[in-house]
């Protein structure tokens, strides 16, 4: 058996540094207290590898180009490389036949025999968004809600899976926000332009998350509180893009100090193909390229992000300046809160590279 002696493992949503952990090269074998005498390999911190709710692609692969079992396989194995174990990947405004395909996938792949280690659920961004605040979505697939949706989905609920829905609360009857949110859907505001009124209609309809909160949305004033206000004064939960590009550090950190309740922000990283993949894509038919580490279009405007959740978990640590336990929930205790699921641990039988191994510096060393 080889040793891993932490400074510290992040163990039931706490800090540990008492801890070491054994494992035979390939998985846990025993988390247990430090004694005398130990000799192990030195790190300053374990803990479970990351869970993502918003990733749209990776492994030089988008959900919107290559909905089948085989294009949520390879999105999952690309993220599970960079220490992101658990991965909803993200289907961004399309057709309503193409939403059929990505949920017909993901039902083939969580239900086929040992299923998809590493698919978290599939969540769905639009189409039903603002067009004023589209973003990188394509305006002609935004339309009314569809009223087949909560059917289409729910053969996923049925069998267990999680479904996240992106939706604009001003666009979508509260009617229908309410089905969803009967259905077990976890509804998330994003790509909005709701006053702070609509969205707390919204929240009073079902609505329980932000979707990266503050891009696509108007940005907060003394007397237009909006949206964004609405979600940090609320119970719901909030993802956010700590990349540095989509939102100033300052920023995250006045939203995560703000919030009435702790344990309501989990970061994302909106990640895209490049991760682990090329430096460029298509996506509706124009080329997206990484520069000086963001994404962007041809007209230079922001396309997702190049980054992934443990940098986003660093970048929590060492710019924006949150506690080490508070970076670390939001980017593996909250987002499986999110979602219903109980939280990874490190225990006995856990492979290893489902196991991250921090340096000082926040950064991923080989465990081994």
């Amino acid at each position: 058996m080889t040793l891993l002696l932490p400074d510290r493992i992040w163990r039931d949503g706490a800090l540990h540094a008492d801890l070491v952990a054994e494992h035979d090269g390939k998985t846990l074998t025993a988390i247990r207290p430090r004694q005398p005498g130990d000799q192990g390999q030195q790190v300053a911190l374990l803990m479970p590898a990351c869970t993502d709710l918003q990733v749209n692609g990776s492994g030089g692969v988008m959900l919107n180009s290559d909905p089948t079992p085989e294009g949520l396989a390879a999105i999952v194995a690309a993220q599970r490389a960079v220490g992101t174990g658990w991965v909803m990947p993200t289907l961004i405004t399309t057709s309503l036949d193409q939403m059929r395909q990505a949920i017909a996938a993901t039902l083939a792949a969580w239900t086929r025999p040992g299923g998809l280690p590493g698919l978290a659920g599939l969540h769905i961004e639009g189409p039903y968004l603002n067009p004023a605040r589209k973003g990188t979505h394509d305006a002609g697939f935004i339309r009314p809600f569809d009223p087949e949706l909560p059917g289409l989905l729910a053969p996923l609920r049925a069998a267990g899976i999680p479904v996240m829905v992106t939706l604009a609360p001003e666009r979508v009857d509260p009617a229908d926000i309410r089905a969803l949110h009967e259905l077990g859907v976890v509804v998330s505001a994003g790509h909005t332009a709701a006053t702070a009124e609509e969205a707390r209609a919204g929240i009073a309809a079902g609505i329980t998350c932000f979707t990266h909160l503050f891009n696509a949305m108007p940005q907060m004033e003394s007397r237009a509180p909006g949206v964004i206000a609405a979600a940090i004064n609320s119970d719901c939960h909030a993802g956010i893009i700590v990349d540095g590009h989509h939102v100033h550090w300052d920023m995250v950190a006045l939203a995560c100090r703000a919030r009435p309740r702790a344990g309501r922000m989990f970061a994302v990283s909106d990640a895209m193909a490049t991760i682990g993949g090329p430096d460029h894509f298509t996506l509706y038919g124009e080329r997206i390229d990484v520069k000086d580490g963001k994404l962007v279009n041809a007209a230079g405007s922001l396309a997702g992000a190049h980054v992934t959740l443990l940098e986003c978990l660093r970048n929590l640590v060492l710019k924006v300046g949150l506690p080490e336990a508070e970076a670390i929930a939001m980017c593996t205790d909250v987002p499986n809160a999110v979602i219903g699921q109980p939280s990874p641990a490190l225990a006995p039988g856990m492979p290893l590279d489902l196991v991250l191994a921090l340096d000082a510096d926040w950064r991923r060393v080989p465990a081994g």
